[in-house]
């Protein structure tokens, strides 16, 4: 409220259950900058902000306390709820919403609201500063500015506080474990749904809510396809798996890559490609420091990574000239990290008045270098065809550099080879 200043109101619905099917609906999941402001995990609830007063007022419309409907869906906040546990300064029932709030809006000049959201809400808010616009011959004065609310939530998203981070290191541990879990009950011949089942138990068993995103486990050839989700496949002998797979513990994500061999061996190709990935991985991780702006991880990772294929044979050229002309991109086509926060590609702007964003302490962001190599890629020995690899941590920008949050996720070929290892031992 002291970014909005004065003289205005903030404006911000909650998310609004979906359907899935006929009467049967999704999982719901709130608003990310709702959940921010509010920590209020219903729909059908508007936060609204008015700095102006004289202790500036967070108010709540949210859904009245209501026995029969709770005997069927689970417990409501109610008004009482809203100000005694969420710290709301006031709340009003939802239903009351159209009468109360554009009296909180006369004599405001600017109101920060996120339109294109919800087109109904939209649509009524237009609404309602019409009416207050047929009222001016009465004295009351309409806001003259409709300001996206984005930038400034966005912004205080990008720097996480210690509470934050220490749920997203809580997360990433939880992921972590569900990656070891995979590696652990890997084998051939089981399907990729097995390994995703096997993750999806561990992040519910260790607490976290969901996952962060859809996982992605390709076997084989499914590991070249960036976004496969189909995880439907046969993994055979000799491939080897991908999975890109996080949970979300209290509304934050977390984000890991890890790529292993079925039968718990990297041959030789794997193996080669696989050091490279992870050489790139590591150069990218020593960038994310203070001072350093978004793109020196992957300008790290992008001269590892074409300096590798260059001495095993795949690109043929000189270092300056594959650079120049980018040839990494035909095996390396995608950028090394994201913002990560609440959500999993998270909000936060990467350049600012047109240059590279410096990194900060307290910005968490994601190092995924890969190489991906499809079956009968032009002018590639076919022993090196069918290897995907990307190797994926969640990095937090410290005070004196960087905090690998998922580092408890093996990484290098002793520890994958190792861990599988033991789990065949055991069995």
């Amino acid at each position: 409220m002291r970014m909005m200043g004065a003289d205005s109101v903030a404006i911000l619905p909650s998310a609004q259950i979906q359907i899935r099917n006929r009467d049967a609906e999704y999982p719901f999941r709130q608003d990310s900058d709702f959940y921010y402001l509010t920590g209020f995990n219903e729909p059908e609830a508007v936060l609204v902000l008015i700095p102006g007063r004289r202790y500036a007022q967070t108010i709540m419309f949210c859904r009245e306390r209501d026995p029969e409907m709770e005997q069927w869906i689970g417990p409501r906040a109610g008004q009482d709820g809203a100000v005694n546990e969420f710290l709301l300064d006031d709340a009003f029932p939802i239903a009351d919403l159209g009468d109360i709030l554009p009296g909180l809006l006369e004599d405001k000049e600017r109101i920060y609201y996120t339109m294109g959201k919800s087109a109904d809400f939209d649509h009524q808010l237009l609404e309602w500063l019409n009416t207050i616009k047929e009222r001016v011959r009465t004295g009351v004065h309409a806001p003259a500015e409709l300001i996206a609310l984005e930038p400034l939530t966005h912004d205080l998203r990008l720097y996480k506080s210690p509470s934050e981070v220490r749920t997203m290191r809580r997360a990433a541990k939880i992921s972590a474990r569900a990656h070891i879990r995979a590696m652990e009950e890997c084998q051939p011949g089981i399907s990729e749904a097995h390994l995703e089942a096997e993750i999806l138990y561990e992040f519910r068993v260790q607490g976290a809510q969901a996952t962060a995103y859809t996982p992605i486990v390709g076997g084989g050839e499914n590991a070249c396809i960036l976004h496969y989700t189909e995880n439907s496949q046969p993994l055979k002998d000799g491939d080897l798996v991908l999975i890109d797979a996080g949970c979300e513990l209290h509304n934050y994500a977390s984000d890991i890559t890890r790529t292993f061999p079925v039968n718990g061996t990297f041959t030789p190709a794997q193996k080669a490609i696989y050091e490279i990935v992870l050489k790139a991985q590591l150069a990218a991780i020593r960038q994310v420091k203070p001072g350093n702006h978004w793109n020196h991880p992957h300008n790290a990772a992008v001269r590892t990574i074409t300096k590798g294929l260059i001495e095993i044979g795949i690109i043929k050229s000189t270092l300056s000239k594959a650079l120049r002309e980018e040839s990494y991109k035909r095996f390396f086509m995608h950028r090394t990290g994201h913002w990560l926060g609440m959500d999993v590609h998270d909000v936060g702007e990467y350049k600012v008045d047109k240059h590279w964003r410096l990194l900060e302490p307290g910005m968490v962001l994601t190092v995924e270098p890969g190489i991906y190599i499809p079956t009968g890629a032009k002018g590639v020995a076919k022993k090196w065809w069918g290897i995907g690899v990307r190797i994926e941590d969640d990095v937090l920008v410290t005070k004196n550099g960087n905090e690998v949050l998922s580092k408890d996720a093996p990484k290098s070929v002793d520890e994958i080879e190792s861990t599988m290892a033991a789990a065949w031992e055991y069995v």
